[in-house]
């Protein structure tokens, strides 16, 4: 087990900020650039969180990980049919993975993509955007979203439900690694040069304690995240490692949310300023991955 990140996984990472430091349309930007490449098995599992953990670092509302995921699953399951039509640069897919009342519910990037992977019964069908009526919604951090009741579509033929969890749920904890990332690096930032009593309210010992246990949860994060990655990489049994990697992202991401929001003080409840985006952002992921118990529950059976 080796987590040095290669040289593409090193490049891609250093493109993607570069990006996004710099562009005010990022996505056809990243596609223009290759960070979403023309084929999606030009890059691995391994690539693709290294773009992610960028994409959380700028919580960039872009639509990479539904992209990727699905376009992934394309390429590996799908019919020539399929592939030639929706595996194009630039075209935006979702997966539909929640449902509630019969229905398709937040789903990511709804109203912009032009199809979906829907998983029902066992198996995923891909369904033309054109052929859904799709109700926007707004998640806890502004992103888009939708829902649609499924009614039928085209089978996608070998491809699993449980092959969509899994890589959806990853590149969503490698998102969270990136928001927890730089959550961290402001806070810290924050607490060096915020002043009260003539000191950086850094050298309180509350305040030092609380960082502490952030950098601890990031470094959590950080590795269950890599080991998960890694494994599914080479192509080996990860479902233990995965749910680590959600437990982790989820109930860690709370805590570094949190602190970064409580060292901020009122400015952390400040809706303009930076740090607020980097809290909504770490709950959507929260609430996204799923709460504690029900994944240490699944943990459980894993093991």
């Amino acid at each position: 087990m080796d987590f040095t990140l290669t040289e593409a996984q090193r490049e891609l990472a250093a493109l993607t900020r570069k990006i996004l430091d710099s562009s005010a349309e990022p996505w056809p930007d990243l596609v223009k650039s290759g960070v979403v490449p023309e084929s999606p098995d030009e890059f691995g599992v391994l690539e693709q969180c290294s773009v992610l953990v960028e994409l959380g670092r700028a919580v960039a509302a872009v639509p990479y990980l539904p992209t990727m995921v699905a376009a992934s699953a394309l390429a590996e399951f799908g019919t020539a049919e399929q592939r030639s039509r929706w595996l194009t640069p630039g075209t935006v897919l979702s997966v539909a993975l929640a449902e509630a009342d019969g229905a398709k519910t937040t789903v990511p990037f709804a109203t912009s993509a032009a199809a979906f992977l829907v998983s029902h019964d066992e198996q995923v069908f891909l369904v033309e955007a054109g052929r859904l009526d799709i109700t926007p919604q707004e998640l806890v951090d502004g992103s888009e979203a939708g829902w649609f009741e499924f009614s039928g579509g085209e089978p996608v033929p070998g491809l699993t439900p449980e092959w969509l969890v899994t890589r959806y749920t990853l590149g969503l904890c490698a998102f969270q690694l990136g928001v927890t990332e730089r959550a961290l690096e402001l806070t810290a930032e924050y607490a060096r040069t915020r002043v009260q009593f003539d000191r950086p309210i850094g050298s309180f010992q509350a305040v030092a304690q609380r960082l502490a246990d952030a950098y601890i949860d990031v470094a959590a994060i950080r590795l269950t995240l890599w080991q998960a990655a890694w494994r599914l990489s080479e192509g080996l049994h990860a479902d233990a490692e995965v749910a680590t990697a959600k437990f982790w992202a989820a109930d860690a991401g709370h805590r570094v949310a949190h602190t970064a929001v409580h060292v901020h003080g009122g400015t952390g409840i400040d809706m303009s300023h930076d740090v607020h985006k980097y809290f909504t952002a770490a709950k959507r992921a929260e609430f996204e991955l799923g709460g504690a118990t029900a994944q240490l529950l699944k943990l459980s059976a894993a093991w």
